[in-house]
């Protein structure tokens, strides 16, 4: 399966496109993760836990794009681009959501 940002494969013809396919990753806020980065944020510099969070999440959300783009017949997704952002539920905190969104296509 190839997974790509670009909206052709080079040596590759696209045979057929299969829909629009879309995975969604959601991750409850941590307390202790948030008091660390509201420091970082006082004192400046990275926050590595959110970092590694979002990098986590990045790749289950394009293994899920993989798996709904292989149960409707595909040999690629292309076009992917992945965003992030986030759900206010109540004064209590939030929720990250990571979505990657992409065409899946059958190539020759």
């Amino acid at each position: 399966m190839i997974l790509t940002t670009t909206d052709v494969i080079q040596g590759a013809v696209i045979q057929s496109y299969l829909g629009i396919v879309t995975a969604e990753v959601v991750y409850g806020s941590n307390f202790l993760r948030d008091f660390l980065a509201s420091i970082r944020d006082i004192v400046g510099g990275r926050t590595g836990s959110y970092e590694r969070l979002f990098e986590q999440g990045q790749r289950k959300a394009l293994e899920e794009l993989q798996q709904r783009a292989m149960r409707l017949g595909a040999d690629a997704v292309i076009g992917i681009e992945i965003d992030t952002g986030t759900i206010n539920v109540d004064q209590s905190g939030v929720l990250l959501l990571i979505t990657a969104t992409g065409t899946a296509v059958k190539i020759r």
